[in-house]
């Protein structure tokens, strides 16, 4: 599979050790996190979801270490609604993006306890794709080009700059697709 991650950076993840691995997948998944809690927060009976999504991302942060329930965590999340099987597909705003945040965190949760730099990867890759979708239907938007610059800045950095920027970006990334959506 081509990937939209720089060469680079996949270099840099396949050479690099656990830490700048765990690191790199607890940015991405904070950058894509608000497009899950923040479209799904006032669906009903998704607070255990939501509060599951949070506590994984938090503890995603604990580059240090994988996560010892790792696996189990991948489990509890392919059990959401937006990562089962759908004939239909995804077709509305809020469905792409939450879908997006979801294989995000999937992805990230598996390279944090499996140290797989191709999950690493694939991490980068859906945020990419998902950012490159919002470019498409935000004018003058640059959120695939400000994606690629943090993915590059989270293997190079200090955790807290990296927190800092990548929350930011979340919000922001937030505010866009609120944008598309009917009022």
């Amino acid at each position: 599979m081509e990937t939209l991650v720089e060469g680079a950076v996949v270099e840099a993840l396949r050479d690099g050790n656990g830490e700048a691995t765990r690191l790199y997948v607890a940015a991405c998944a904070e950058r894509m996190a608000p497009l899950f809690v923040g479209l799904r927060a006032d669906a009903p009976g998704r607070e255990g979801d939501l509060d599951f999504y949070a506590e994984s991302l938090r503890d995603l942060w604990y580059a240090d270490r994988p996560l010892a329930d790792g696996a189990e965590r991948v489990r509890q999340l392919e059990r959401f609604p937006e990562l089962q099987p759908n004939e239909e597909g995804i077709t509305d705003v809020v469905g792409t993006y939450s879908f997006f945040a979801a294989l995000s965190l999937r992805y990230a949760l598996l390279a944090n306890s499996l140290g797989n730099a191709g999950d690493a990867v694939s991490c980068g890759h859906t945020a990419l794709t998902a950012m490159g979708m919002l470019d498409q239907n935000v004018a003058g938007a640059g959120f695939l080009a400000e994606e690629r610059r943090l993915q590059s800045l989270s293997l190079s950095a200090d955790a807290s700059g990296v927190w800092d920027a990548s929350v930011g970006a979340g919000r922001e990334r937030l505010r866009a697709v609120l944008g598309r959506l009917p009022r």
